[in-house]
């Protein structure tokens, strides 16, 4: 009979054994490309800071099939033109086994056309616009919601309320116009009368808009661009003693807009992909995290590069494999709550589940009113004559 020291010492032997064994594992490499310097280098920040918190985590729990995750982050200057040939190196010089997507649309065109010449599953966090997800994609996943789908809200709060004649506004630029386009596109599909009229970058009178507007009796003005862009609107309704029952623009989302015109954001409702204040679990766990890590407030490009990571992870873990067909087969099927809403996508890879939400200004704060699953509190319409306001106290 072996005395217990020595069954002991086989024990912590194996244990070790087993320890060295993992330890020889080498690393799971995980690529992106992300503005460290440049223009854009402050804001993609938050994308880095959210790749690092998914690393830590992920390693902490021992590893995605039992290999610790190791970064390999590649600075594009803040040159969306770099993208293709980036996203090339991290497959051929950096040899990464998986690849998440660089921040915007621009950028996601070129590593999308990269990680699909090579047959490389990439997970496009940021790239909203619809040509990031084109019609014969097989390995590119998108995560955020689809510039297609930010009038969603719009059209469900108007046809609640029976509003039936839409004028609808996009700033000249791809995205916005994207918006509006699909937006007149389902409204008519639902009966509706709608308008589109696209506006120019740093438009501040929009009287003109207000009188075909008036003339032709709209009941919602819906509009897609800036900040900037909603406040000289509401500044246009004053001066002219214009208000339409409804007023969304997709700018009012943005902290700044009340800044811009104080107490005259009232009533107006905003578009926003992501907010803190979504109370789903895996939101509220994500920024506890965030701001755990980083003492700060994790933004949508925070949540977006983490959402992504989440979603790869999974998608390998069931897959079991690093095998690129696995993995792809595994995110064309995948259905998982994330910070951003819930993933799951159609048969090119085009997000199909997570939808902006409506934000309305009440008594000088932002609330959720649409989707009513992440609501804090009911929509208030019709949007107040300018006679029938009063100063909030």
């Amino acid at each position: 009979m072996r005395c217990p020291n020595a069954r002991l010492g086989l024990f912590f032997a194996a244990l070790l054994a087993f320890a060295l064994a993992h330890a020889a594992e080498p690393p799971l490499l995980v690529g992106a490309v992300v503005s460290e310097s440049g223009n854009l280098a402050d804001l993609a920040a938050d994308l880095r800071k959210s790749l690092l918190l998914w690393q830590e985590e992920v390693n902490g729990s021992g590893g995605l099939l039992g290999r610790r995750i190791e970064l390999r982050l590649l600075d594009d200057r803040s040159e969306a033109a770099a993208s293709a040939d980036l996203y090339e190196r991290l497959i051929r010089d950096e040899r990464c086994d998986l690849l998440i997507g660089p921040m915007g649309s621009a950028s996601t065109l070129g590593a999308a056309m990269t990680a699909e010449r090579n047959r490389r599953v990439l997970v496009n966090a940021t790239g909203a616009i619809r040509a990031a997800q084109k019609g014969n994609s097989r390995y590119v996943f998108q995560v955020a919601a689809p510039y297609a789908a930010y009038g969603a809200g719009a059209l469900a709060i108007a046809r609640s309320m029976g509003y039936r004649r839409l004028a609808i506004f996009a700033r000249q630029d791809p995205g916005s116009r994207e918006m509006a386009t699909r937006l007149k596109e389902d409204a008519i599909a639902a009966g509706l009368q709608a308008a589109e009229e696209v506006y120019g970058a740093g438009a501040t009178d929009f009287g003109a808009q207000i009188e075909r507007a008036r003339t032709s009796n709209a009941e919602a003005w819906i509009a897609f661009g800036l900040a900037r862009d909603a406040a000289e609107m509401v500044k246009s309704f004053r001066k002219h003693r214009y208000a339409p029952q409804m007023f969304i623009a997709q700018g009012v989302a943005d902290p700044q807009f009340i800044r811009f015109v104080g107490q005259d954001a009232e009533q107006a409702i905003g578009i926003t992909p992501w907010e803190r204040e979504f109370g789903s679990a895996e939101n509220k766990r994500f920024t506890e995290s965030y701001a755990r890590k980083w003492s700060a407030e994790p933004t949508l490009l925070a949540a977006q590069g983490y959402a992504a990571a989440k979603v790869l992870e999974e998608a390998v873990r069931r897959s079991g494999a690093l095998d690129q067909d696995k993995i792809r087969g595994e995110l064309e099927t995948l259905e998982l709550e994330t910070p951003l809403g819930r993933y799951k996508v159609d048969k090119n890879g085009t997000q199909l589940a997570a939808r902006p939400a409506l934000v309305q200004i009440q008594r000088g704060r932002r609330q959720v009113v649409w989707p009513e699953s992440l609501a804090t509190a009911k929509w208030q319409l019709p949007y107040p004559r300018w006679e029938e306001r009063k100063l909030l106290r």
